[in-house]
């Protein structure tokens, strides 16, 4: 196994989104997932550079996007306490359905749309799945 320093508070790989409104974003994962901020870096003219958050243990870093750097959404896939609550709130917050929670062999699970162009796969395992 290699040597490799990774600072306290990240991960070996973490996902790293350039989004529209990034400003929005932050409340968005805030309200529906209790993200925390880690980290907000602003441009001279005050628009975002580059934040970090953390969902549970896990770190995203997000961006606006801009002239110079396009938008780079993801699919990405997050453990609630309940997916059926969060897909509900999460459509309250202005996402969109992509596929309305269900039983899956690995738990109950479900999609969304977000505002900014990233799909949100929301799932409850329960142990032993």
């Amino acid at each position: 196994m290699e040597n490799i320093f990774i600072p306290e508070g990240y991960q070996r790989v973490m996902p790293y989104l350039i989004i529209r409104n990034a400003e929005g974003f932050l409340p968005f994962t805030q309200q529906l997932f209790g993200a925390v901020e880690k980290m907000i870096r602003r441009n001279e003219d005050g628009t975002l550079m580059h934040a970090e958050i953390f969902i549970g243990d896990s770190t995203i870093m997000f961006a606006n996007a801009s002239e110079q750097w396009t938008p780079m959404t993801a699919g990405l896939y997050v453990h609630v306490a309940d997916a059926d609550a969060s897909y509900q709130l999460a459509l309250k917050l202005g996402a969109s359905s992509v596929m309305e929670p269900a039983d899956q062999p690995y738990g109950r699970s479900c999609g969304v749309l977000d505002p900014f162009g990233n799909t949100w796969w929301i799932t409850t395992t329960q142990s032993g799945n």
